[in-house]
């Protein structure tokens, strides 16, 4: 018969385009903790002090014009390399998309945060997903804001969540399109991106 194929069993998923699979009973945990240390190696943050959590609370990055220049190449290879982490590292989201913003002209003040990144993720290596069994199939989401948050344009970062059950199933970062007036404004967009996201999952 034209079109058919064959399909051959290769025994258990454990390893899928980067991420580190592994089923049990109680569930599934996945990972890219072989991916996470190749990067750390990659851009010779082996060394470094590990860091407690990827940005400070009161770490606000702005164009920095009067800083130092750093290589433009090297810069987006590290965002782009932490981009892709975050397939399964949602701790790192906000993080990483809002280093993302110098990637046109990064300065060393916008190195230093990126490489604090690196520093949490030295001593984290082995986090990712966990989806247990026989969880319960209900879509629950979550949503936040910080009003005025980007220094340069006064717009707000939207983040939400979304849980199926007990299980983690979507996350985003998002610079806000407009310029909220309040921060009640800037919470009502996020919840309405939240709310979108919740409906076409249904």
């Amino acid at each position: 018969m034209q079109g058919e194929f064959e399909m051959s069993m290769m025994g258990e998923l454990t390893f899928f385009l980067g991420l580190q699979i592994k089923q049990m009973e109680e569930g599934t945990f996945i990972s890219q903790t072989k991916y996470c240390k190749e990067i750390l190696k990659k851009f010779e943050v082996n060394n470094a002090k590990e860091a407690s959590t990827p940005m400070g609370t009161s770490c606000y990055l702005d164009k920095d014009e009067t800083g130092k220049e750093v290589s433009q190449t090297k810069y987006r290879g590290m965002i782009g390399s932490l981009l892709y982490l975050t397939a399964s590292r949602p701790d790192i989201m906000q993080s990483v998309c809002v280093c993302a913003r110098f990637q046109s002209s990064p300065r060393e003040f916008h190195l230093t945060a990126i490489k604090r990144i690196f520093k949490y993720l030295k001593g984290t290596t082995s986090f990712g997903l966990w989806y247990p069994s026989g969880a319960e199939p209900s879509l629950v989401g979550f949503s936040d804001a910080d009003y005025g948050g980007c220094k340069i344009d006064r717009k707000s970062t939207s983040g939400t969540c979304h849980f199926l059950g007990s299980s983690l199933v979507s996350w985003h970062s998002k610079k806000q399109a407009c310029v909220a007036l309040s921060t009640t404004e800037a919470e009502y967009i996020a919840a309405g991106s939240c709310c979108a996201q919740i409906l076409w999952m249904k």
